[in-house]
């Protein structure tokens, strides 16, 4: 697969999505508006750092959900993986499938990676939050996970409030 760059920015229209959750029931961002979103990209479920990210975000989610903030985590991952991963970290949140990268690839957030000296193609970690009209209000790039769900909850109520 080429890598695909896309230059998304603060303001623009959030590219649309529909994929499935880990039960299959396809979230689309259509059905969104209206409400913040979180929609942030993880490589791997499992992972060392994406389950720190994702246990960040367990553990501030009756916060997200007190300011009806959906949250989403996305990766590559098949629904198995999903369910396994919600379940062992008790995960509060849907997670949907982007098997293909596709959605990733809209947002920027799939492309050439390297790791011990093999290169691949995967997701980036990604954070993008996009406001009740389904425009992109902040994105974060080279997230760091662990203060990471703290960050973007302190960031939305910051722009909620000067809108």
């Amino acid at each position: 697969m080429q890598q695909i760059f896309m230059t998304l920015t603060v303001g623009d229209l959030a590219p649309d999505f529909e994929l499935p959750n880990a039960e299959g029931e396809v979230i689309k961002s259509q059905d969104l508006r209206g409400k913040w979103v979180v929609l942030y990209f993880y490589p791997r479920d499992n992972t060392p750092g994406c389950t720190k990210e994702a246990c960040g975000f367990r553990e501030a989610y009756a916060d997200y959900q007190d300011s009806d903030i959906v949250v989403l985590g996305v990766s590559t991952d098949d629904a198995k993986s999903h369910t396994k991963f919600a379940t062992k970290h008790n995960l509060p949140f849907p997670l949907l499938v982007d098997e293909g990268g596709a959605i990733a690839s809209s947002y920027g957030s799939y492309g050439l990676k390297k790791f011990m000296g093999k290169e691949y193609m995967g997701i980036t970690r990604s954070t993008f939050v996009i406001n009740p009209e389904g425009h992109l209000a902040k994105i974060y790039r080279k997230v760091k996970p662990e203060p990471h769900a703290q960050e973007v909850l302190a960031d939305i109520a910051a722009l909620s409030a000067s809108t």
